[in-house]
């Protein structure tokens, strides 16, 4: 699997602090090994993110991201539940 990284995550990604990056790190590891491992949370998302997926990497903040098809996912958008769904 190869992650795409979209420009607004990576805006988004700028802003965190360390410790949310690290833990970001960890969990995108975790991704890699298996996209649906109990601990990321995976779900299904409606409305506004129609046909993207959403998991957990603290307990507020979470990555918004698609699957492209041919192994590729991108990395939409990663920011607390608010910033992104409100």
């Amino acid at each position: 699997m190869k992650i795409f990284l979209h420009r607004n995550f990576e805006k988004q990604y700028q802003k965190l602090r360390k410790g949310e990056k690290l833990k970001f790190k960890e969990r995108r590891n975790v991704f890699l090994r298996d996209p649906f491992s109990l601990e990321l949370r995976n779900h299904v998302l409606r409305g506004q993110y129609d046909g993207c997926r959403s998991i957990d990497i603290t307990g507020d903040l979470r990555v918004i991201y698609r699957e492209e098809g041919g192994g590729i996912v991108s990395f939409l958008a990663i920011g607390t539940h608010s910033e992104l769904y409100g």
